[in-house]
């Protein structure tokens, strides 16, 4: 793969593939089955051979097709395990990596962004990425005052594929639902395309990550890698030494080393707004990765990629949020809903169910009401089934309420988080880290 397929119609056809690919696999299932082969047996084949399709377009084509495949993969754990279980291996490895681009494509666009004398400032730099994702890769290097340095830089047209991918996502988002039941394309994609021009303007990530870098310099248990230098599609930091990514922990690690990362994920979640003014807004666990300890034990966690952040202009979470989330978890429904109209999510003319509401808030209150709590796959299923079975109190309440903008991205991020914390199946103190630091969570 030497560099991101710009043309659209190639773009448009390989995604419009997906599903059909699907639906042509299922029709030869068919055919099997009616030959007399095992139907599991024939299911797992289908479901495993559009996992792999699936993860090798959204790789290959980056862009807006791969954003789409890390936010999808972050909420796995929601999905039924019968149905999800083929797909994990191939979606969680869209949380760490990519199909790189050619090393004369990475040339080009280091002339064009820092210009013809570039190597006089980065005397060194690695052929082969250290990291690859959805919009860029990374490259380490080492800049001419001696330090180590990440070389974070943009797919050339990585722009217009990005926004035309997810044009083409929605327009497919009924079928996208026959390879993923449950998902909302259309929230999801919609969500996606609001931060499409931050995410793709390496000027304002270099301001956010400075900002965060300041905000956390000499912290004991987060990194955050320094800015060096930036351009319009090149990003240069200081480089951060890891052995891996929460993505690998989902798997493999130990229950203690779950719990001790997933205590730092979520705590950073919280503790950043306060220190910096802004939320790191992409919770996928690629972004999250491990620092090394020199005897092994789990240790710090470092934080990158901070294209997109809300900018909270009251200079950290809103204080009405922590105070909704308590009242919730006060079981107070008649006075959650008076202060719901009151902050604008539920408008005066609409009728709300409190049970309904109940069920819809779980994902977020039910962790709060206990001293410990387990977040796990079977958990987040239960919430998910709430509000996407029509049979459901909660299913019809998401259309009665109105999202303010300025809590849309924080809802976002932390359902996301949710999501990556029962992925891990991480037991934390949850109440006691709102208390400690969700403006709003502790008592009056």
């Amino acid at each position: 793969m030497s560099d991101l397929p710009r043309k659209a119609v190639v773009r448009t056809a390989r995604l419009a593939g997906l599903p059909l690919g699907y639906a042509g696999r299922t029709a030869v299932g068919l055919g099997r089955r009616l030959g007399g082969a095992p139907a599991e047996a024939v299911l797992t084949e289908v479901q495993q051979r559009t996992a792999e399709q699936l993860f090798r377009t959204l790789g290959e084509l980056k862009g807006g097709a791969m954003k789409f495949g890390q936010a999808l993969s972050v909420m796995e754990a929601a999905l039924p395990e019968e149905l999800v279980g083929p797909y994990r291996a191939q979606l969680t490895k869209l949380q760490d990596s990519a199909p790189p681009m050619s090393l004369a494509a990475v040339h080009v666009v280091l002339t064009r962004e820092l210009g013809g004398d570039w190597r006089d400032q980065l005397v060194e730099l690695e052929e082969t990425p250290s990291a690859s994702a959805s919009l860029g890769q990374v490259h380490r290097g080492r800049w001419h005052d001696g330090r180590e340095v990440a070389v974070k830089i943009q797919y050339p047209g990585a722009d217009k594929a990005f926004t035309s991918d997810l044009r083409q996502v929605a327009r497919l988002g009924r079928t996208f639902g026959t390879l993923v039941p449950g998902l909302d394309v259309k929230a999801l994609v919609d969500e996606l395309l609001l931060r499409a021009e931050e995410e793709l303007d390496y000027r304002l990530e270099a301001e956010a990550q400075q900002a965060f870098a300041e905000a956390f310099r000499d912290d004991p248990d987060y990194t955050v890698p320094e800015v060096v230098a930036y351009s319009d599609r090149v990003l240069v930091t200081t480089w951060m030494e890891s052995t891996g990514s929460l993505a690998q922990l989902i798997d493999t690690a130990d229950e203690a080393t779950r719990d001790h990362y997933g205590e730092l994920y979520a705590r950073f979640l919280f503790v950043g707004p306060a220190r910096s003014g802004m939320l790191h807004a992409d919770p996928h666990p690629g972004n999250f990765r491990i620092l090394p300890t020199e005897d092994g034990t789990p240790g710090g966690l470092g934080i990158v990629d901070f294209g997109a952040v809300a900018r909270l202009p009251e200079g950290g979470l809103p204080p009405a949020m922590g105070k909704l989330l308590r009242i919730a978890a006060h079981d107070d429904y008649d006075q959650l809903l008076a202060e719901l109209r009151t902050e604008g999510f539920v408008k005066p003319s609409i009728k709300v169910d409190p049970q309904a509401l109940q069920d819809y808030l779980a994902p977020f209150v039910e962790p709060t009401k206990y001293e410990e709590f387990t977040f796990s796959r079977d958990w987040l299923r239960s919430q998910f089934d709430r509000v996407t079975d029509p049979r459901e109190a909660g299913y019809t309440l998401q259309l009665k309420l109105n999202l303010p903008p300025a809590y849309l991205l924080i809802h976002r991020t932390v359902l996301g988080a949710v999501g990556v914390l029962s992925q891990l199946e991480a037991t934390l103190a949850f109440r006691e880290l709102l208390e400690t630091h969700l403006p709003g969570f502790a008592e009056e």
